[in-house]
């Protein structure tokens, strides 16, 4: 037996006529915006997320990025104030990316984010040019923005 159709009153999306949902990496205008433009590279959502939120409300714009290829050709095209790496990320590690922000000589501000919490790392960032570095588990999230606001 077939399954009834719901009726859907005219006007109103269908299911085939719904929009596609919004990409996860497309933040919300923000409210009384700075003007200052933060790259997040993180590939853990949540986290990813609690920093978007979390910037916004101190009035910065934001883009999220969740693997080290996308971050690379959104941190050459686009136009950023401070960039937040994770160093353990899909497609293309936080090493490589900031090897490869230096080879085409990109100097835009970069804070490691990172659960690599050995001086060796922290030494290698520092190295390729990061300006600060701090072990997820370790940090609030407001001391990464108080970092971030004092580079600005």
């Amino acid at each position: 037996m077939p399954t009834p159709k719901k009726h859907v009153p005219a006007g109103e999306p269908g299911p085939e006529k719904a929009a596609p949902p919004a990409a996860d990496t497309a933040a919300p205008p923000v409210q009384n915006s700075n003007g200052k433009r933060i790259l997040i590279v993180e590939d853990e959502r949540p986290l990813a997320h609690a920093l978007e939120l979390k910037f916004h409300h101190e009035g910065f714009d934001t883009h999220i990025c969740l693997d080290g290829e996308e971050a690379l050709k959104e941190a050459t095209e686009g136009t950023y104030n401070v960039i937040l790496l994770d160093l353990i990320m899909p497609r293309m590690d936080g090493f490589t990316f900031l090897q490869e922000m230096k080879s085409r000589g990109v100097k835009t501000p970069t804070v490691i984010l990172s659960n690599l919490g050995q001086d060796e790392d922290r030494a290698r960032a520092q190295e390729l040019g990061a300006v600060g570095y701090y072990v997820k588990s370790n940090t609030p999230i407001m001391e990464i923005i108080k970092q971030v606001q004092s580079l600005l």
